[in-house]
């Protein structure tokens, strides 16, 4: 079953029947209410758009566009610029073992990751950062609230391919609102910050299975994945720092991939740090008093009492030029 996110369907509604976002929640808890509960809010909203003529899926078969690519396609096709390249992991289970491996790309309507698995992971080495890639045979999974194109044996990438373009790639982050760390509220779920690192934490590391990369627990040294069985852990990790931008301060939180965005390091260089802890001193050091930008979205600790900022994406080195245009224009 082909599945849209709520926030996307009330924002192409919004888009296509020209009325407020607000007017579109209401239509939806209406139709909530109306039905007593036996449909969802995504269901509802489903009913809105029919009922206000917004046809929400473009386009199903042959080359989709990003923004077109839903969850639960199979078959996918599509094509992009690969903006940033992972490295590839090797996993065991107790049932199966394998490679995994993973790009994102974009195009003029959003950007994506792919996943490869088996034989396919072994591409990655020959995959570069700005280099055009179309893909035939995906399948549409979600992880964490994200799309993703997951790649098998029977799936297949063309590198460059001949006559394939893509213009300007138009990535989801570029819609984030830019605030000051005193503008900040609960609600800010894709907001932008330009600030000032001014104390950083030594990372934690955790436990993960290898193949899904959920967290795992481990007793008596064995450590069991719901969904794989007893795995060789992998691990993750997560960094938290402090932003100050002259109108507040901020704890920012930074997992895995945004965490060697941050601090430009790779896999394997991040889980040194775990044997050699005083290693990440120097990278404290370095990233002291820089300028970063930071995309995410902005939550409630409760424990204590304070806003933080879930990092989607960082750039650590923002492009002088426009930020001074911005302020030109502001």
């Amino acid at each position: 079953m082909l599945k849209m996110p709520l926030s996307d369907i009330i924002a192409k509604i919004k888009e296509e029947a020209k009325i407020s976002e607000e007017d579109i929640n209401n239509r939806i808890q209406r139709k909530l209410d109306q039905l007593s509960g036996l449909i969802s809010k995504e269901g509802s909203a489903h009913i809105v758009a029919n009922e206000l003529g917004v046809k929400l899926f473009e386009q199903t078969s042959g080359k989709l566009q990003i923004k077109n690519i839903l969850t639960g396609m199979r078959n996918v096709e599509t094509a992009g610029k690969v903006q940033q390249v992972f490295e590839l992991r090797e996993f065991k289970t107790d049932k199966r073992e394998g490679k995994v491996a993973s790009f994102v790309i974009g195009d003029e309507t959003g950007t994506i990751r792919i996943v490869l698995w088996g034989s396919q992971a072994e591409q990655i080495k020959d995959i570069q950062q700005g280099m055009i890639i179309k893909i035939l045979g995906g399948y549409v999974r979600e992880n964490s609230g994200r799309k993703e194109v997951h790649m098998n044996d029977r799936s297949s990438l063309v590198l460059n391919p001949k006559g394939e373009s893509i213009g300007e790639v138009k990535a989801s982050i570029e819609t984030a609102k830019r605030k000051s760390i005193k503008e900040l509220s609960e609600s800010d779920s894709n907001v932008e910050v330009l600030a000032t690192i001014v104390q950083i934490f030594d990372p934690r590391f955790y436990e993960t299975c290898p193949e899904c990369s959920k967290r795992i627990r481990g007793q008596e040294g064995v450590f069991t994945c719901s969904q794989h069985g007893d795995v060789k852990p992998d691990y993750s990790y997560v960094c938290n720092l402090f932003l100050d931008d002259g109108t507040e301060n901020i704890r920012a939180v930074f997992f895995r991939e945004q965490m060697a965005s941050l601090i430009g390091k790779g896999h394997s260089e991040i889980l040194s740090f775990r044997e050699a802890p005083e290693k990440f001193h120097e990278v404290k050091n370095q990233l002291l008093g820089t300028i970063v930008k930071v995309i995410g979205r902005v939550s409630k600790n409760a424990m204590f009492d304070r806003l933080e900022i879930m990092a989607r994406a960082v750039y650590p080195d923002p492009n002088p030029e426009e930020e001074l245009q911005r302020m030109e224009n502001s």
